[in-house]
């Protein structure tokens, strides 16, 4: 289907709608990186049919497609980040808090493989500075600080502990995505397990 044909399917946004365009063709970009767990694999043109727009029309937006991935996982990001937020205000002390943060990390990296490889295995991860990354390790440093400060665990080097705490999640998450047919543990279990050993969280027998 040439453009032409593509923007007759859709239509013309009216006056003003532009924006709910963006939107649709971030939100088509995730969805589509998600399945391919590869930014080099998508096009622009991929994006325009899903969305039901014209090609030329996502370069109005995007001027390339590294623009276009950015703005998408940063847009994962955001939303990722809600949820953390959401998971944690109905956490009771800071242990709890950090639980359940890491809970939706694991979580959302297992539910979403392709994003997860796009976002920390991808050539442009390499090749692009993703700054919003960084809000990830350093609030998962204050939570661990906060468990500290709370004397509920022995207090150390927080930010070195949660980078060690994220290392072993992301491995955790990784092997189970490239070797889907071992026989893992249940996540939350080797969760619990990295927050015993790596944080000094008191392990069940001492609860």
């Amino acid at each position: 289907m040439n453009d032409a044909a593509e923007t007759r399917t859709r239509g013309r946004n009216p006056r003003g709608q532009g924006e709910r365009l963006r939107e649709e063709i971030v939100a088509a970009t995730l969805e589509l990186l998600d399945g391919l767990g590869d930014d080099q694999a998508l096009s622009m043109r991929a994006v325009a049919r899903a969305v039901g727009t014209a090609a030329t029309s996502v370069y109005l937006h995007f001027s390339d497609r590294d623009a276009l991935v950015l703005t998408a996982l940063e847009r994962g990001h955001q939303e990722l980040t809600r949820a953390i937020d959401a998971a944690e205000s109905d956490a009771g002390d800071p242990v709890a808090k950090l639980r359940a943060r890491i809970l939706v990390l694991a979580g959302w990296a297992y539910a979403h493989p392709g994003l997860y490889k796009v976002l920390h295995e991808s050539t442009l991860n390499q090749r692009a500075d993703m700054a919003f990354k960084r809000e990830l390790g350093d609030r998962t440093a204050e939570a661990v600080r906060s468990c500290m400060g709370a004397g509920l665990v022995p207090v150390d080097d927080a930010a070195l502990i949660a980078l060690d705490l994220r290392a072993a999640v992301h491995g955790a998450v990784s092997m189970r995505l490239n070797q889907p047919d071992h026989p893992w543990p249940p996540l939350a279990e080797q969760v619990e397990r990295f927050l015993v050993k790596l944080v000094g969280v008191p392990g069940a027998e001492s609860r």
